[in-house]
């Protein structure tokens, strides 16, 4: 690895390390790092906890437990300079323990790892946003034989390379990744110091195959409910959809006139800004109105927002009540909304959450629409 001096024009090697000699150890360094930047791993995982001893008749403890975007839990196994000989099978062991956890243990395993090591919270919610889903309902967690394995470690045995190729031959999904940390010195002969840096690579399987090498089975039960379920809910959600949209023809409100019900629990109409549509939500156990800024850029959502928030006063004095105001600093988009619980389930009130989403999402388009075009031409000009 070379660190570029523009100003020269040249490149400087940098000197790589091994941990040992930096003093860093793999619980309370590596681990750590790898639990606060799982993206390191060129995905979004969820760490849902660290030094997992949660197995029957036995005191192992597994690195970390991750979730993936699949609901798949992810075994993570770290070594520094030198993987051992025996990381695939312990993994393996890991794998086969936590292959049976079923969806309201994984649930309680990282509610754990909240009141543990993030100061409390909700882990149901954490996971319902973590996988973009309304309810845990909609999605299998711990599907099949879909566990995945990590191992990360500076350098790998043959021993440890060539199983991993097996397995992967197999349909197990398994990801090696070498982590190598480098040095670089700064500054004068009288006062020298080293600015260190980590590589984290991808070895096997390489990026280019991964989707062609990793395969994905189920687990038939939890599937088959799941399937059922969705059918159920998919089902439901038309004929609400097919009777909010004749009440919306039936209102003053044309925003939904060229929409057609969906299967989905939301149902998106055009604001006039890209990538801020006006959505209505139907849940199991919420409906929502709001406006919802997903541009691709995260810094448009962010500007749009607090360009916004700067006329709370306005917007809330035309709603003629208090708004929800969702900045989500640590997501891309942003939303502006007002919500109310209810049991999606119970047809007998329908036409009320019907009548209730009919009213708010004209009052947040009457209270928006005067101050869109200005904000339009903002973001526009941003761009410039």
């Amino acid at each position: 690895m070379f660190k570029i001096d523009q100003s020269s024009n040249r490149i400087t090697r940098l000197e790589s390390k091994r941990f040992s000699e930096l003093g860093f150890s793999e619980r309370n360094h590596l681990q750590e790092w790898l639990a606060n930047q799982p993206d390191a791993f060129g995905e979004e995982l969820l760490i849902i906890q660290k030094e997992f001893d949660g197995f029957d008749d036995t005191r192992e403890r597994l690195d970390l437990l991750a979730l993936d975007k699949d609901g798949n839990l992810v075994i993570i196994e770290n070594k520094l300079d030198d993987t051992g000989r025996d990381v695939v099978w312990q993994a393996l062991k890991y794998a086969s323990y936590c292959s049976s956890l079923n969806k309201k243990q994984i649930v309680e395993i990282y509610q754990g790892y909240l009141n543990r090591f993030c100061q409390g919270g909700d882990a149901n919610q954490g996971i319902c946003e973590f996988l973009e889903v309304p309810d845990l309902g909609e999605v299998v967690l711990n599907s099949g034989n879909a566990q995945r394995l990590i191992f990360v470690a500076a350098n790998y045995r043959k021993e440890v390379t060539s199983t991993a190729l097996w397995l992967l031959s197999h349909g197990i999904q398994v990801q090696c990744f070498k982590v190598t940390p480098y040095s670089m010195q700064f500054g004068s002969l009288e006062n020298v110091t080293d600015e260190l840096f980590l590589n984290v690579e991808q070895i096997i399987p390489t990026p280019e195959a991964k989707e062609l090498m990793i395969s994905m089975s189920a687990k038939e039960s939890d599937e088959k409910k799941t399937e059922q379920e969705l059918k159920s809910r998919h089902t439901l959600r038309l004929a609400f959809w097919e009777q909010a949209l004749e009440a919306m023809r039936d209102s003053s409100c044309d925003l939904y006139n060229n929409i057609n019900p969906t299967k989905d629990h939301w149902l998106c109409a055009g604001s006039g800004v890209t990538g801020c549509p006006y959505s209505m939500i139907f849940g199991a156990k919420e409906i929502r109105v709001e406006i919802w800024l997903g541009r691709s850029s995260k810094d448009d959502n962010k500007f749009m927002f607090d360009w916004l928030f700067e006329k709370k006063e306005q917007i809330e004095e035309t709603f003629g009540q208090e708004i929800e105001w969702l900045r989500l600093n640590d997501k891309k988009s942003s939303r502006i909304q007002l919500s109310k619980a209810v049991n999606g389930k119970d047809e007998a009130n329908w036409s009320e959450y019907i009548q209730w989403l009919v009213t708010h999402i004209s009052k947040l388009e009457s209270s928006l629409k005067p101050l869109l075009p200005e904000l339009n031409s903002e973001v526009r000009g941003r761009a410039l």
